[in-house]
């Protein structure tokens, strides 16, 4: 039996997971069927959301944040972070233009979440 703080939402439902037979996971302490999907997921493949931030040329600030489209594998975040490297966006950034399209292979992009005029 594993214990986990669902995330989905501010109720933070403390869950209880069944996962001897992960062809039928059994989850209890859910307030809503989300919790129950989260816990099946983390289960199976974890995923989270990644922020971060990539440098602007020629804008009234140098950087900007950005963040991925939807959740990725848990396992490709440092490697998702690697592709921002090097990255540099010219200005005018705006919010929802894609930084890096694709990250690893997975499908999502990094997109920018915030506004950046040109100087």
């Amino acid at each position: 039996m594993k214990e986990m703080i669902c995330i989905c939402c501010p109720m933070g439902c403390h869950l209880q997971v069944d996962a001897s037979d992960l062809s039928n996971i059994k989850v209890t302490g859910n307030t809503c069927p989300r919790g129950e999907k989260y816990a099946k997921d983390e289960m199976v493949c974890p995923k989270r959301m990644v922020t971060s931030v990539v440098r602007v040329n020629g804008g009234t600030i140098n950087m900007t944040s950005v963040k991925t489209s939807e959740s990725i594998e848990k396992k490709l975040i440092f490697d998702a972070l690697d592709t921002l490297k090097g990255i540099t966006l010219d200005a005018p950034v705006h919010e929802g233009d894609v930084a890096v399209k694709n990250v690893c292979g997975s499908g999502v992009d990094f997109v920018v979440t915030k506004n950046v005029p040109k100087k």
